[in-house]
């Protein structure tokens, strides 16, 4: 066990470290650089050519090679320093500490409600197994994890926000509204992540109904389930007890690592909602090529999926003794 704890700890470690060193070389390739980029928005601004100029030359530093540029890098980072953001003129940490959480908010309670609503759809499903109920569920699941989340996002922009007012379409709460443990802050926050949080619940909480279906049917199909009807257990105790428990534990594994992958999806869904997390300031740094930026939040999504799936390694065999952290899956 301690062995096993050491190699999926330093596979982690690894990961991130190889990750993070890929990433600084390749952002690095994208052409263009934060100089250029400021010239070019001062010149779409229409400021003076002359102007212009002095501003550029304000921020041009003596060329630096890149292997120095990567070990400052990351000896900053030890430190706890992710540098500065040359868009925002701000640490690079304290714009992360700021968007983290409402991003966090947002994916979390969204993979939660998914993984609810696809546990308690499944299992009707799998009982129901061949009705027309179980036709018509098993259509639209799949109808809707055909639906991009962005797509579907865009569509609600459009519907419930422009043409009938219903959601706000940008921003985390409204104009005036203190932040702080009140009614006021955690209704408007919620409201105004409705949208965000639907996104994704209706893209993907079809195809982990149909992954709890097919879970459900084959525990069904198990002789202790048998065994159980025989010993005159009622309907709700099997469900509940045999099957639901058996059937939810494959899902584990995949609700911890969809976490890490939709908080790395969101910078598609906060840029369409204007909805300022993590997300939105990793597209805003990758359009005007802020690398120290990109490279903060690249650095928190890839830790996030990394972690999320280092949980779900160790913790695996705790919920389901069946299951020896020896013969674990090999996760990355």
């Amino acid at each position: 066990m301690n062995s096993y704890f050491v190699k999926r700890t330093g596979r982690a470690i690894l990961t991130i470290w190889l990750v993070m060193t890929l990433t600084f070389g390749m952002i690095r390739l994208i052409p263009g650089g934060p100089i250029e980029m400021l010239r070019a928005r001062l010149i779409r601004q229409g400021v003076d050519p002359s102007r212009i100029d002095a501003i550029v030359q304000t921020y041009k530093q003596d060329p630096t090679p890149v292997y120095v540029e990567y070990y400052e890098y990351v000896t900053s980072l030890l430190s706890g320093n992710m540098g500065q953001s040359f868009y925002y003129q701000e640490p690079v940490s304290a714009l992360i500490v700021d968007a983290l959480p409402w991003t966090v908010f947002v994916m979390v309670t969204a993979t939660i409600l998914l993984f609810v609503i696809a546990i308690l759809l499944g299992a009707l499903m799998a009982y129901h197994e061949g009705t027309a109920f179980d036709t018509v569920a098993s259509s639209a699941s799949i109808l809707l994890s055909s639906i991009p989340f962005y797509v579907l996002a865009i569509g609600f922009v459009v519907v419930l926000s422009y043409q009938f007012g219903l959601f706000p379409a940008r921003y985390r709460v409204g104009p005036g509204v203190e932040p702080g443990f009140t009614v006021q802050f955690l209704s408007n926050a919620i409201y105004h992540a409705a949208l965000p949080i639907a996104s994704v619940v209706l893209t993907q909480a079809g195809l982990q109904a149909l992954a709890m279906r097919g879970n459900s049917i084959q525990v069904l199909g198990e002789d202790f389930v048998r065994v159980a009807r025989l010993r005159g257990l009622s309907d709700r105790r099997i469900a509940v007890r045999y099957v639901g428990r058996n059937a939810i534990l494959p899902m584990y594994t995949g609700f911890l690592t969809l976490i890490g992958f939709n908080i790395g999806g969101s910078v598609i869904l906060e840029q369409v909602f204007t909805y300022p997390g993590i997300g939105y300031y990793m597209y805003q740094a990758l359009i005007n090529r802020d690398y120290a930026l990109m490279m903060g939040v690249f650095l928190i999504i890839t830790t996030t999926l990394v972690v999320s799936v280092y949980i779900a390694d160790l913790t695996y065999g705790l919920i389901d003794p069946r299951v020896q952290s020896g013969g674990q899956s090999e996760a990355y």
